[in-house]
């Protein structure tokens, strides 16, 4: 049996590859608050308070800051009054968007097997 010697570099390449990801998209709330920007395409602070059941102003605004960082999300401040903050997913942002429908997916079968519901 002939081992290709390269396998080993890509598999470490590929774990790497792997924790990057959850690098940053790690934590309780992150995959939700893509999620919501995602699935509206542009929202605003409050409308994702609303969808994020449980987190908190302060988790958001954190949150919200490492995905800007990251460059996943864009941060507008609209010129209105009172002044209101919209947010949307960057082009790089939009290539989670297979990943957020095949979680949507995985979990909703999940439940049905283990719940029932």
């Amino acid at each position: 049996m002939e081992t290709n010697i390269c396998e080993p570099f890509k598999h470490k390449t590929e774990m790497m590859a792997i924790q990057d990801s959850l690098d940053v998209l790690n934590g309780k709330w992150k995959i939700a608050i893509v999620s919501s920007i995602c699935y509206y395409n542009k929202r605003r602070f409050s409308d994702i308070l609303n969808d994020v059941v449980g987190i908190s102003n302060k988790m958001l605004s954190k949150e919200l800051k490492d995905l800007e960082m990251n460059m996943l999300i864009k941060r507008t401040v609209l010129d209105t009054q009172p002044i209101s903050v919209q947010y949307e997913l960057t082009e790089h942002g939009l290539s989670l968007r297979t990943i957020i429908n095949h979680l949507t997916e995985w979990g909703m079968m999940h439940r049905q097997k283990v719940v029932g519901k």
